[in-house]
């Protein structure tokens, strides 16, 4: 669940799926393969749900009767789900998934079809897939141009932010809207002393991901830095009344266990990726907390919790 450095809340949470897609042997931009974290997008999906649908709510509320929304870098699918759920509800429509993986458009379009389940719901919401890179310019020839054009954490993945959010502009036909989740607070999962090492390493563990994140985007091929925000990004790239709104994932301690799996899994991914940044302290106290024989394994402790916040950025077109 990413990094903060842009304010993103997760690697993939509410919906997306942080992909900047790069589409050679599953790599991506960013050099991840995402194809391997179908498992985890789908926890995270599940443990956004109620953000999700509260994103959807608000964004599809002021879309035309049978509105396109085209979800790029749609992920595991729990914003498109999301999305397609409350177009039923208003009579149906269309839902493009987008993405440059092809077994995440497989897992996409599955949510999707689950969320609607049977019969006239299902049958009132058209789902297409596309396999294209957003940080592409055949993305305008393959993806129909939409009511809403809806990225989540997918942006600050692709080389050029700035050019991928006009490129993503041209797919928003005249009043419909672009909306960009980037941004929002840090996740926060563990309490302040754990009783393990130092207190802080919440913090420690975010700082260590930020340098990640600065780190990952200077390395990237044709990375170009963005020095301004998404809302001056939406404005640069021709859209009107810009805002934004944030929602809100609280799951307060003690965690069920979806959140419990949420946790292990990232501390887990911070183990691995931000080891070198974290002193010889805390990656003693990662590994007891992740050790499943141990009495200090974070998967059982009743104090663990989720809170975040993640900002949606929202232009409109004409």
């Amino acid at each position: 669940m990413g990094a903060q450095t842009h304010g993103h809340t997760h690697e993939h949470t509410h919906g997306g799926h942080d992909h900047g897609r790069g589409g050679h042997d599953h790599l991506t931009h960013d050099g991840i393969d995402w194809s391997t974290r179908i498992g985890h997008l789908r926890r995270e999906d599940a443990v956004a749900a109620e953000a999700s649908a509260g994103i959807a709510a608000r964004l599809v509320g002021g879309l035309p009767a049978g509105a396109t929304i085209v979800d790029i870098g749609s992920g595991a699918g729990g914003q498109a789900a999301a999305f397609a759920t409350a177009l039923a509800a208003r009579g149906g429509g269309r839902v493009v998934l987008v993405d440059a993986v092809p077994e995440l458009l497989t897992a996409a379009e599955e949510a999707v079809h689950t969320a609607l389940g049977g019969g006239v719901a299902a049958e009132s919401v058209h789902v297409d897939k596309v396999h294209a890179d957003a940080a592409a310019d055949e993305l305008l020839d393959r993806v129909p141009v939409a009511d809403l054009v809806w990225a989540a954490r997918a942006v600050h993945h692709l080389p050029d932010e700035q050019a991928g959010v006009h490129r993503l502009a041209r797919l928003v036909r005249d009043g419909g809207y672009l909306a960009l989740a980037e941004g929002g607070l840090a996740t926060r999962y563990l309490p302040w002393d754990l009783g393990l090492g130092e207190p802080g390493l919440q913090d420690r563990l975010n700082a260590a991901r930020d340098i990640w994140f600065a780190r990952m985007r200077a390395d990237m091929p044709g990375s170009v830095r963005m020095p301004y925000g998404w809302g001056v990004a939406l404005a640069k790239a021709g859209m009107a009344e810009v805002t934004s709104f944030s929602v809100l994932t609280d799951h307060p301690a003690p965690a069920a266990p979806a959140v419990r799996e949420a946790v292990v899994e990232w501390l887990s991914m911070m183990s691995e990726r931000m080891d070198e940044e974290l002193s010889e302290t805390d990656r003693d106290a990662l590994r007891a907390l992740l050790d499943p024989a141990a009495d200090t394994y974070v998967g059982r402790r009743d104090d663990i919790f989720l809170l975040s916040a993640a900002t949606v950025h929202v232009g409109r077109r004409g």
